[in-house]
């Protein structure tokens, strides 16, 4: 591999690291959602909590905002600096990547406390739903991802990808399409990998809840936010890091297929990601932070759905 100029490798390396860093999102104001994703379940979909739930919940959330835009997004925009100085290798896209993961491991750590407080709360009634739906949840993934034929999952995780990148880059060109079907190809069975695994943690994470009363609960539940690699299948974790070298592999390979006009649509949707973490309010003033919670919503409402693949070849 040919290393390619900085010019060219700053907003490659942005559009993979910040896309893994605020879980396939495209614009930086969804990283707020993370804080509520890296919390065992979307709350408003798997539990019906009571107004005392409720209030707890949206207070902790105003916390962990405050806190990760005070001290999480300066280290953002650091890195964002960073990357521009960066000489260009694939060892340095793969560094940049692990701080993109540890980022990631600081938000689940800083969560952990008040999610085993909300978890312990949940009533019985409570809990049953929570099974149910992520039992629901697990049925209709299995829909989607596994029952389709081997071919068809590769068509269509490529063709998630192909919609990503064309937020990114603008509509892919015909190399760049096939670069991306044969990413999709070497992954073959990924799908079955995944959902394997993701069965595996709810299982522990349902065993956990079934004891929340426990004195260990505490720790079970840090090591399920903290240590998801703790609870992978084998299949999973022998191809883990096979696909996340594709996933990186592949970026490298797109950038230096795209044209002039496709490297100035990713320069502007870059500068758009630097604007946004650079202007955001850190909600400094506890009295603000329930209308920076509601603002924050309505900024992201407002950029449409996220994509549905990430760079290894997980469904999201």
């Amino acid at each position: 591999m040919h290393p390619m100029p900085n010019r060219l490798y700053r907003p490659l390396l942005l559009v993979t690291l910040i896309a893994l860093l605020i879980g396939g999102c495209t614009r930086i104001s969804l990283v707020y959602r993370n804080l509520d994703h890296l919390i065992p379940w979307q709350v408003d979909d798997y539990v019906d909590m009571s107004p005392a739930q409720e209030e707890d919940f949206r207070h902790y959330l105003a916390e962990h905002l405050s806190w990760h835009c005070s001290t999480q997004l300066p280290q953002y925009l650091a890195w964002l600096d960073r990357l521009e100085a960066q000489p260009v290798t694939h060892e340095n896209l793969q560094a940049r990547y692990r701080e993109a993961q540890r980022a990631m491991d600081t938000v689940a750590a800083e969560i952990t406390p008040s999610t085993v407080d909300l978890l312990r709360r949940l009533d019985d009634d409570q809990v049953r739903e929570l099974y149910a739906k992520l039992d629901k949840d697990h049925r209709e993934r299995i829909e989607k991802y596994l029952e389709p034929t081997l071919d068809e999952q590769i068509s269509e995780r490529a063709e998630r990808m192909r919609e990503r990148l064309d937020d990114w880059f603008g509509r892919l060109n015909d190399a760049q399409r096939e670069r991306v079907s044969a990413w999709s190809r070497a992954l073959g069975d990924r799908n079955a990998q995944w959902l394997a695994n993701r069965a595996r943690w709810q299982q522990a994470f349902k065993e956990a809840i079934a004891d929340r009363h426990a004195e260990d609960f505490p720790e079970r539940i840090a090591r399920l936010l903290q240590r998801r690699e703790a609870f992978w299948t084998e299949p999973y974790r022998d191809s883990h890091s096979q696909a996340e070298q594709a996933g990186i592999d592949l970026a490298v390979d797109l950038y230096a297929l795209a044209d002039d006009r496709q490297r100035q649509h990713l320069e502007a949707r870059i500068e758009d990601i630097r604007r946004d973490l650079a202007n955001l309010d850190c909600l400094a003033r506890a009295d603000d932070r329930d209308d920076g919670i509601d603002r924050l919503a309505e900024l992201s409402d407002s950029q449409g759905p996220a994509p549905s693949a990430t760079a290894d070849g997980e469904p999201r």
